[in-house]
């Protein structure tokens, strides 16, 4: 019994050593694992999530720019509420540009200094290259009709409303912000070059609200 009690003893000796260096014995550092590419649960395989590749029909197509106008402009619609003109040629797909407004552009126009963009069907009657602005295209407004309901309200229907770039005193490349003309219609320098270039004398404009 002795001797079984003496045996008890150290292996309940050992059992507590083994234990006291379990607690205080330094933990190896684990090594970095990569981050998996799907889900993974301790003790059960990994699942990785497949690749899935659209075909062609689902996919976006790449945005193409437009191609310059190359032939004479035969019709201009302005958009107001989508801030775009678009400018349509005798040869070629249509051209759309993006505008700027009269300062107050809700509205149609119906006086001097109200900053609105005139609304109906015009027509380009003058090209200037010596405009306050980089090109210009003046448009027929006031017409008759203008003309009469100012005066009945006896007011001054305004005038010079045209198409035209970006002040001469600004950085050339410089685009201003926002709707900034008089009751103009204002595109980049570089466009209203290229509308410049072909537009005739009588060539339709047409402004929707």
């Amino acid at each position: 019994m002795k001797r079984l009690g003496g045996i008890f003893s150290a292996l309940c000796l050992a059992a507590v050593l083994w234990g006291l260096w379990m607690l205080w014995a330094p933990q190896p550092t684990p090594l970095p694992q990569p981050p998996a590419a799907g889900w993974h649960w301790p003790g059960l395989p990994e699942f990785r999530l497949p690749r899935i590749t659209l075909p062609p029909i689902f996919q976006r197509p790449p945005v193409q720019p437009e191609a310059p106008i190359a032939s004479p402009v035969r019709r201009i619609l302005v958009e107001k509420s989508a801030r775009r003109m678009t400018v349509y040629q005798e040869s070629g797909p249509p051209r759309t540009f993006r505008i700027a407004l009269g300062f107050s552009p809700e509205g149609d126009k119906s006086r001097e200094g109200d900053g609105r963009t005139p609304e109906g069907i015009f027509r380009i009657d003058r090209l200037n290259r010596q405009s306050a602005y980089h090109l210009s295209l003046g448009i027929d407004y006031p017409q008759k009709h203008h003309r009469e309901a100012a005066r009945r309200l006896g007011l001054s229907p305004g005038g010079d409303i045209m198409i035209h770039g970006q002040p001469n005193q600004v950085p050339d490349g410089y685009r201003v912000k926002g709707d900034w003309t008089a009751g103009c219609i204002a595109v980049d320098n570089a466009e209203i070059e290229e509308i410049f270039a072909h537009a005739r004398i009588g060539t339709e404009v047409e402004i929707l609200p």
